[in-house]
């Protein structure tokens, strides 16, 4: 006998060549894979290894300074790892990592729709009937209810009076139950534990729920630099901030009004007096004194510690690094102030010796540039070099070395604060020179070379670097985090069972039997048919 046309095996089926999938069976293939439940665990994992390379590398939006810097420590390497595809300073919103993120929102969105489904269709149908042969189930015990002398009318009575007794308690238990009939067979079955998948549903939707806030939030979003000597204030406007990283739908209009002003920064130190001298100048506790300027006049006093910012408006303000700024004032030969300000110098160590650069562009006749050093408590080292030994202002010192020439601002090129290019400047004090470098006290004034004027250590104030981050998605985050959290719990802890009881008349009276089927493992679900026929022995006595 022929085979049907159709069979792969027939005369006709292989005439007409292998049978492939096809595009749309290659979609639906794809699709499917796609949104299993293995795919987004994998994608999961992959995003969180991918995120690897932002932790590692500074990111521009992050730390646009620590991206310079890195390129001006290794130029070869930043040309390969900023270029395409790899983008390794723009991780977040790079290519590849945006695919992976894209991925795992539509792998989650397709496994929780149909299963959603899915579910909502099973907790609306009847409990399952009950198997024809329980034996094989956990839990399975029998009860015989031996009466002889009954008839069938009367053994049936019995039956139903054990079942609606069963059904009973099972609906206190919070089971949904099910009355089936089967000729002279009558059986409850019941069925609860939809919690569990429910919260499971409740997890990976608050998973999407993450996703979508992190995302929305850090779109509309923004993050920025502030440094603030003290006595200084600042109002939360773009041209306020040294640097500022706008989210991809930021408005600044959305900016809320208010100013900060840095009235004091209180640093504890460890001291002599405290015993531990292996821990000398190690710093106990920051804490910037701030007046929070509203957008009505009014003022109020707050604190900004770290790891404990203040948050204004949506916006929370951190405290992010701290120095001192060596107030300046220069006259020249004539008397006339040409330069007064509060200049931050970057710390080199954990003692507080800092660099700074002073410029000078008008005033002395020719531009001039400074580099000093700030020592808080200065010491001499045998070779005659200068350190400081304790960060705090015990014995303040600042040296300055001068040079003379061309700033390299005429051309109009923007030039960091924190360098100056000695190119085209001649070194007059310092180093290499006939002339010592500059030293000055707190309230020293000393004569510049050449007798351009004179440079004065008014004051050393301190200085504060402010981190201002405003993340809309913030409290949703929270929100789906303790929402996924509360899913995740339900799903691990609570079981879902199926429960039976059926009543099969004997010759001699009438046969209880009790069993049960867990989803998943559930090791108390023998414990619980024991409690389940102990009771429903008691209210058939």
């Amino acid at each position: 006998m022929s085979r049907p046309s159709d069979h792969y095996d027939s005369k006709a089926s292989a005439e007409k060549g292998p049978v492939g999938l096809g595009i749309t069976g290659y979609l639906r293939w794809f699709w499917r894979q796609l949104t299993s439940m293995r795919v987004a665990i994998l994608l999961l994992l992959l995003l969180a290894v991918a995120a690897i390379p932002g932790s590692i590398l500074p990111q521009r939006s992050s730390d646009p300074n620590g991206v310079v810097q890195y390129k001006a420590e290794n130029p070869d390497a930043f040309k390969i790892l900023d270029a395409f595809p790899f983008q390794a300073f723009d991780v977040y919103t790079s290519i590849w990592f945006s695919s992976i993120y894209l991925l795992l929102f539509i792998s989650l969105i397709g496994c929780v729709l149909p299963r959603t489904k899915h579910h909502w269709d099973a907790m609306r149908s009847r409990p399952p009937r009950t198997p024809a042969r329980m034996k094989r189930m956990a839990g399975y015990h029998e009860t015989l209810l031996q009466n002889p002398d009954a008839n069938s009318e009367e053994i049936a009575a019995v039956a139903e009076k054990s079942i609606e007794s069963a059904r009973r308690i099972l609906k206190k238990q919070r089971y949904r139950t099910e009355i089936y009939r089967k000729g002279s067979e009558i059986s409850v079955s019941a069925e609860r534990g939809y919690l569990r998948e429910t919260g499971n549903l409740i997890f990976h939707s608050a998973l999407v729920g993450v996703l979508i806030a992190v995302g929305l939030g850090g779109g509309y979003g923004y993050q920025g630099q502030k440094l603030l000597v003290e006595g200084e204030a600042a109002v939360n406007a773009l041209i306020d901030y040294d640097s500022f990283n706008p989210g991809r739908f930021f408005d600044d209009a959305s900016l809320d009004p208010f100013g900060i002003r840095l009235d004091s920064l209180e640093v504890d130190y460890v001291s002599p007096d405290d015993g531990n001298l292996a821990a000398l100048g190690q710093a106990k506790d920051f804490t910037a004194n701030v007046t929070v300027l509203d957008s009505d006049g009014t003022e109020r006093q707050d604190t900004v510690k770290v790891n404990h910012p203040l948050r204004l408006h949506g916006t929370n303000v951190y405290l992010l690094g701290n120095g001192y700024a060596p107030k300046l004032t220069v006259h020249n030969a004539a008397g006339e102030e040409v330069f007064s300000e509060s200049v931050p110098f970057m710390p080199q160590d954990a003692n507080l010796t800092s660099l700074g650069i002073i410029k000078v562009p008008y005033g002395l006749g020719e531009q001039i540039g400074m580099i000093g050093f700030f020592y808080p408590t200065q010491v001499e080292g045998d070779s005659g070099a200068y350190f400081s030994n304790y960060p705090d202002l015990v014995n303040p010192v600042l040296t300055l070395d001068v040079h003379e020439g061309d700033l390299g601002i005429n051309d109009g090129n923007p030039t960091s604060v924190y360098a100056l290019n000695t190119d085209d400047m001649t070194k007059l004090t310092g180093r290499g020179t006939d002339s010592p470098s500059l030293e000055l006290r707190i309230g020293d004034t000393v004569d510049l070379p050449n007798g351009m004027g004179t440079v004065t250590l008014e004051a050393v104030p301190r200085f504060v670097s402010f981190d201002l981050h405003s993340n809309p998605g913030q409290t949703w985050v929270l929100f789906f985090a303790i929402l996924a959290t509360l899913g995740l719990l339900s799903s691990l802890f609570i079981p879902r069972r199926r429960v039976w009881v059926k009543a099969v008349p004997t010759d001699d009276g009438l046969r209880l039997e009790y069993a049960a089927l867990a989803r998943g493992d559930d090791p108390t679900l023998d414990a619980a048919i024991a409690a389940l026929v102990e009771q429903h022995t008691k209210t058939i006595e």
